[in-house]
């Protein structure tokens, strides 16, 4: 079992995604015109259940902008709807 097995994700709805994503891109001066959906995807085998698709991305900010997202989706996991 590893380290990143220990850690629990936080569960968010896609509404709460968006919302953190969003503002983790403005706080990037690269990453403000950055425009992404939030996507409901199958559950995988590591449980990842949302992806991100950039739109518009300027070739400078990809790498600032994956990086943003890529810290979001190991924190969070999309929430179970009652």
């Amino acid at each position: 079992m590893g380290p990143e097995t220990l850690v629990a994700k936080t569960p968010a709805t896609l509404d709460e995604l968006r919302i953190r994503v969003f503002h983790a891109l403005q706080r990037h001066p690269l990453c403000r015109s950055v425009r992404f959906d939030v996507l409901k995807t199958p559950r995988t085998r590591k449980g990842s259940n949302w992806t991100v698709s950039l739109h518009s991305v300027e070739p400078r900010a990809l790498f600032e902008a994956s990086d943003i997202v890529a810290d979001i989706q190991d924190a969070y996991e999309l929430a179970a709807v009652a």
